[in-house]
């Protein structure tokens, strides 16, 4: 008996690659998995200003929906105005048909091919500092317990970590001063 693969679905791109020369321009998205103290999965969203790098928000859950998705994408809207493009790979929640639709209305949305995460480069390394910094040292005995660690390290992240690439200020900093 042979092994079905299954093919990935690729999301249709409504814009082309941004570039990101000023705050709002192009938010990225992406998301990554860890665990609490029992096995059971944490879903974590980050969404990252590729200008500011700031970290916008994210979600943290057991699952996550692109309805999930695009309703806390239009809570950070209603604070910061929409962005140009969001920015993403091709995991189901992106290219669900919840997606398509708000991005349809609000945004466009570019999504990098599937196999290269460097297309994607400012909130893979994001994920790559919280996985060192948060989640590999943290363990989680509780979905609560994700969220308020999770949430305290983004704040830290955007209001005291300095970045070279921004002057050596922090991307909280940053944002204040841009007058992109």
């Amino acid at each position: 008996m042979s092994v079905k693969r299954r093919r990935k679905r690729v999301g249709s791109s409504t814009t082309e690659a941004p570039q990101a020369g000023a705050p709002n321009v192009v938010w990225a998205v992406d998301f990554q998995f860890d665990a609490d103290e029992t096995g059971r999965a944490i879903k974590i969203t980050s969404i990252v200003d590729e200008h500011t790098r700031e970290c916008l928000g994210g979600i943290v859950a057991r699952s996550i929906t692109g309805d999930d998705l695009t309703a806390h994408l239009d809570a950070i809207a209603a604070q910061r105005g929409l962005p140009q493009v969001l920015r993403c790979d091709n995991g189901p929640e992106l290219i669900s048909k919840a997606m398509a639709d708000w991005a349809g209305e609000v945004t466009g949305i570019y999504y990098i091919p599937p196999g290269a995460p460097w297309r994607n480069g400012y909130v893979e390394s994001f994920n790559s500092r919280i996985r060192d910094e948060c989640l590999n040292i943290t363990s989680f005995w509780s979905l609560t317990h994700a969220r308020v660690i999770i949430g305290d390290w983004k704040k830290e992240y955007n209001t005291i970590r300095r970045h070279s690439a921004l002057g050596y200020r922090s991307p909280a900093e940053y944002a204040e001063i841009c007058t992109h």
